[in-house]
């Protein structure tokens, strides 16, 4: 299979790109229950990388593989270096944001609020395809603020798909620019799936992935059913990740990969005495982990002790251990799919 089949096949299941929340600790915890899902990292501005040499942002470990870096920005140029940065540094893709309307993402001109400009977007595309060999993708609203989405969503993937990009990742949301919070843009504005699923009729050439609100495997499933060629899942997955990434490889993917929760929470053992030998901290890893028994019993009970002993000086994997011990004891966790 070619790279580009590679991912079209990992792409039909994702796990988002969520700032604060999808670092490369959250991404390594997130793979050891699925071999087979689409990574993505937090979003990663163009001047942080090409300006301000911040290449630490791009660490992260080869297990993650397949993991795509997004890129925010929008200048053609600064985004070329920075995807050819991401490419040396070895990311399987390179997506640019369209689609994040944070106050902060706005006054740098980027994100959501280029879903205004499609001819920038193009030229950003082109340039970022241009510099360096990994594919092209972006994700994007169904429009902004006033805009009617049947109209300019068609306008903006035909604008885009000229300057070379096959693989979109559209959420169904329109974004509200302006009296909005990022948290209300992820709640409020109505989703469209039937636009998303009416856009993979139009342009059945397109890879298309839908977005937003997708909160279970058998939402997923459906979405692939109806003809779309991937679904990306944030807040369900981060939150209750064992419910979306435990089953993923073998309903998604038809490949078994015999693991579960806890299991995953021992396999982190080595990956946390690695970080803690490197000079950090458990709470920059174990904050990502609370919602693995999520639903199960002894869920609170693991979520209590992590949060209450995490961040201690000297806390280290028997903290974890010791958290794992109250889940133990309060039910069935080894079967596989299962927590």
């Amino acid at each position: 299979m070619t790279a580009t089949g590679q991912l079209d096949w990992a792409a039909r299941l994702s796990v988002a790109p969520m700032m604060d929340w999808t670092d490369r600790h959250c991404r390594y915890f997130h793979r050891l229950m699925s071999r087979e899902t689409l990574l993505y990292t937090e979003m990663v501005t163009s001047p942080a990388l090409v300006r301000g040499g911040a290449l630490h942002l791009l660490d992260y470990n080869p297990e993650e593989h397949p993991v795509a870096l997004q890129l925010g920005g929008s200048d053609p140029k600064e985004l070329g270096q920075a995807a050819k940065i991401g490419a040396d540094a070895g990311y399987d893709e390179i997506n640019l944001n369209v689609g994040c309307p944070s106050d902060r993402v706005q006054s740098g001109t980027f994100g959501a609020v280029l879903m205004r400009q499609p001819e920038l977007v193009a030229e950003c595309a082109a340039e970022m395809i241009a510099t360096q060999g990994r594919e092209v993708t972006v994700k994007c609203r169904i429009g902004v603020d006033d805009q009617e989405p049947r109209e300019i969503l068609p306008q903006f993937l035909e604008t885009v798909t000229k300057a070379g990009v096959r693989r979109f990742t559209i959420h169904a949301r329109k974004a509200w620019l302006q009296g909005l919070s990022p948290k209300e843009n992820r709640d409020i504005p109505p989703l469209d799936y039937g636009l998303v699923q009416e856009m993979k009729a139009a342009y059945p050439a397109l890879h298309l992935s839908i977005n937003g609100g997708i909160e279970t495997l058998d939402a997923a499933e459906a979405f692939l059913a109806a003809g779309l060629d991937g679904v990306m899942i944030g807040r369900a997955a981060y939150h209750t990740p064992a419910d979306i990434l435990l089953e993923a490889d073998a309903r998604i993917y038809g490949r078994a990969h015999a693991t579960t929760a806890r299991q995953a929470v021992i396999d982190m053992v080595p990956y946390i005495e690695a970080h803690l030998s490197q000079g950090g901290k458990l709470n920059q890893i174990t904050r990502h982990m609370l919602g693995v028994f999520a639903g199960k019993p002894g869920a609170r009970a693991w979520r209590r002790y992590l949060s209450e002993n995490a961040s201690r000086p000297g806390a280290g994997p028997e903290v974890v251990l010791d958290a794992l011990a109250h889940v133990d004891g309060a039910g069935e966790f080894n079967k596989v799919g299962t927590a």
